[in-house]
């Protein structure tokens, strides 16, 4: 199954070959290779639960349906080792959706029910906090386990799970996937052959953006206490640095930038580390939520040194020649761009061959996760030891301790705070669904600053922004209450919404496919309704967006009204758009039909504190500083500063009568600022390089029909013929007058040019979040 590259698998190595160096460095270069030749494998190496049925497919479970599941159950459907029979996650509506998505017979929420199924290993791919549980409970199933890094967040613990493993005969290994990096592969390679001599230090560097840091969701598990981004992106370097220099002796931390995400919240956004292993030295450069993206691993040896770019897949060296020096200079660098180039060229060959349907998939990551996961299961049917064992991932724990202690006098996450029971509702309670999010924290702010009793329904209670923290506990009649609910929860959302007046429905769903889209946005949205309905809510506020509506310059004369019909062809529109029409024609049918009490908002292209400036509204940003226009960007687009889209949403919690029931607001401002304009600003303001890169829709609409032929004949499953109507909807031909919430509400949005620019995009000349060195 391994890629042809022109040199042996990694996976068909023993596990010293496969992540680190022999226990005692040689004094001289010696061959690594002929050091660690192959044994034989032994009957004891091979798990008891698999000794009776060998050879022949292992019976394969996944714990967790999350993002990272699709490429576990994509691989493992490939591999004639391995039978994927159950996808199991506590919301067992996720587990049947992925489960259905690959074919896969089972979909449970229970661990205990894996061995009446059959099961014989599991992976785990669950967050990293709930990893010594769950692996603790499958071994006690009798169980092998197969778990995404990082192990466990305790050498200590991870030491009695390799111990425990052993005792009872199973396989625990560890997907470190970096480590089946291709390039990282090609250049281990050339590191076991000896051609740079004695491995002596090792410098790596990784800097790469964080989408969670860009969008405010500072939830993540990653960013609850400031050692976890070690545990959660260092642990890939840090694998590397263990199988080149061996185990950890001491390191040196010096943290060089930390931004405060929520007050008392701290995040260490980049750091500086100086290591010494058994076999050599290493320096390493983290930087998180950068805009370039540069992860690269040097290594350094007594004859020679290599450089591997994982980024771009590529594998560049030097080393010493009997010529002098100005020609061998010439030589290394001619050496050095052929490597480069083929490099290149094999990268582009691979995506084409994919993209045509003439081979698999060989991008890096993919590359990397395959090779993990087949050199894990081919162990099982050889009856060899796995190639990133339990203790080997102690050892690399060890290192990600090493690091995380050097954080000066903060290496745990601050006291959590104790939610308290939310209590009674009070007179005139107004619930915000999805308060957590970017506009729901403003429409709570803002509701207490109107005096107004607040009820916060989140999904989940931990790191909650300042806005409801600050405010969830002292009195009970000014307190914000917090409840959990889930749109595809209706006995959850009953429950949160008892004894309420008012509803603020901002919580949006979503989902990659129609039917994900339909069970929560669509589906979730209804389910709120009638909870409104059954607790006789006096209002409920659903928050829309223009995105439900058609806006091109085709779809009628002058400005856009409050009253303008929904797109009448869903169909022909993105996942979002069709799932907000679909929610607001749901919602008109029970108002209608039912009486429901509800006015629904749609808010323009909403800017402010806490969300990217690469806007989706501004144009396609193909890369993090290349937006490329819907259109020749100069036409003003219906922008709204975040701040103002709150306010309209509390005018509406204390306007009285019933005139807006069963009617629509659109909320845009007049600010006289197009895309061109907003990106020189953000240009101008960060200091980056951003550019604005203008395209007619018609040479848009052409690149999307190629893009979408070169899919057709690769036989990509799902393909839709690029919508013409969809990208002239993106442009934003028409205004938007917004009259109702002027005339009716009295709402006053910000539309003077220059404090628009102060209050909503100046805002990103500094990095999110406060900075200090």
């Amino acid at each position: 199954m391994a890629a042809s590259r022109g040199h042996e698998p990694l996976r068909d190595r023993p596990v010293q070959d496969t992540v680190r160096p022999p226990e005692t460095a040689p004094t001289q270069p010696e061959d690594p290779a002929a050091q660690r030749a192959p044994s034989a494998p032994s009957e004891a190496a091979l798990p008891h639960a698999l000794k009776a049925r060998m050879p022949g497919p292992v019976r394969t479970a996944v714990i967790g349906a999350g993002f990272i599941a699709d490429f576990h159950l994509d691989i493992l459907k490939e591999l004639p080792e391995t039978e994927p029979v159950c996808v199991v996650d506590t919301n067992l509506d996720r587990a049947r959706a992925a489960a259905k998505r690959h074919g896969i017979p089972h979909a449970i929420d229970e661990l205990a029910r894996l061995k009446e199924i059959g099961v014989e290993v599991a992976h785990v791919l669950v967050p990293p906090d709930l990893h010594k549980r769950i692996v603790d409970e499958i071994l006690d199933l009798g169980i092998g386990v197969f778990v995404e890094k990082p192990f466990v967040l305790d050498s200590e613990e991870g030491a009695e799970l390799e111990a425990k493993a052993r005792r009872l005969g199973l396989p625990l290994a560890i997907n470190h996937n970096n480590l089946f990096h291709p390039a990282f592969t090609r250049m281990m390679e050339e590191v076991r052959a000896g051609r740079i001599g004695k491995v002596e230090h090792v410098q790596v560097t990784l800097s790469v953006p964080l989408m969670q840091l860009d969008a405010g969701d500072f939830a993540h598990w990653m960013f609850r206490a400031p050692r976890n981004i070690i545990f959660e992106q260092a642990v890939h370097p840090l694998c590397q640095v263990h199988a080149l220099i061996g185990k950890v002796r001491s390191t040196t931390t010096s943290l060089l930038s930390t931004r405060e995400l929520h007050p008392g919240q701290m995040f260490h956004d980049r750091w500086s580390i100086s290591a010494e292993g058994e076999h050599g030295t290493a320096q390493v450069y983290l930087a998180f939520g950068q805009g370039f993206t540069r992860n690269t691993v040097q290594v350094i040896g007594s004859d020679g040194s290599l450089e591997v770019d994982l980024f771009h897949d590529t594998l560049a060296g030097e080393r010493k020649t009997l010529w002098l020096d100005f020609w061998n200079s010439f030589l290394a660098s001619r050496r050095r761009g052929g490597a480069l180039r083929r490099d290149g060229w094999r990268v582009l060959f691979y995506w084409m061959r994919f993209t045509l349907g003439l081979g698999r998939r060989e991008d890096a990551f993919f590359v990397g996760m395959r090779e993990s996961v087949l050199a894990f299961h081919r162990s099982l049917i050889e009856h060899a030891a796995p190639p990133v064992g339990a203790g080997d991932a102690t050892e690399v724990l060890r290192w990600c301790e090493a690091v995380a202690e050097g954080i000066p006098g903060e290496s745990e996450a601050p006291p959590p705070v104790t939610i308290p029971e939310p209590g009674s509702p009070r007179a005139g309670e107004v619930a915000v669904f999805g308060a957590a999010g970017f506009i729901g924290r403003r429409v709570v702010t803002q509701l207490r600053e109107a005096g107004l009793p607040v009820t916060a329904i989140v999904r989940r209670t931990h790191a909650l922004p300042p806005e409801i923290l600050d405010h969830v506990g002292g009195d009970q009649t000014s307190r914000v209450r917090v409840v959990r609910a889930n749109l595809e929860d209706e006995a959850s959302l009953g429950s949160a919404l008892q004894g309420v007046h008012t509803m603020l429905h901002l919580a949006t769903g979503g989902g990659d496919t129609w039917e994900a889209v339909e069970r929560s946005m669509v589906q979730g949205t209804r389910a709120v309704a009638i909870a409104c309905l059954e607790n006789d809510i006096k209002r409920l506020v659903y928050v829309s967006s223009i995105a439900a509506l058609y806006t091109a310059a085709d779809g009628g004369p002058g400005a856009i009204e409050d009253d303008e019909p929904l797109d009448a062809e869903p169909g022909r529109r993105p996942l979002y758009s069709r799932g907000k029409i679909a929610a607001e024609r749901a919602l008109r049918e029970l108002s209608i039909v039912h009486g429901l009490p509800v006015t629904i908002v749609r808010p323009g292209v909403v800017v402010g504190q806490g969300t990217p400036m690469q806007h989706s509204g501004f144009g396609l940003w193909v890369r993090d500083n290349h937006c490329v226009g819907w259109g020749a960007g100069e036409n003003e687009i219906p922008l709204v500063w975040v701040d103002d889209v709150a306010d309209a949403m509390v005018r509406l919690t204390q306007h009285e009568g019933s005139d807006l029931d069963g009617k629509a607001l659109n909320l845009c401002a007049r600010v006289p600022l197009n895309a061109r304009e907003i990106v020189d600003e953000l240009r101008s303001t960060t200091g980056r390089d951003l550019c604005f890169h203008p395209r007619s829709l018609g040479l848009s609409q052409t690149m999307e029909i190629g893009k979408w032929l070169v899919k057709l004949a690769g036989r990509r499953p799902g393909l839709e013929f690029p919508s013409w109507r969809d990208l002239k909807a993106r442009a934003l031909d028409r205004p938007f007058s917004s009259r109702t919430a002027r005339e009716v509400l009295g709402w006053q949005p910000v539309e003077d040019k220059e404090e628009f620019l102060e209050r909503a995009i100046r805002i990103y000349g500094d990095a999110p979040g406060e900075r200090s060195s």
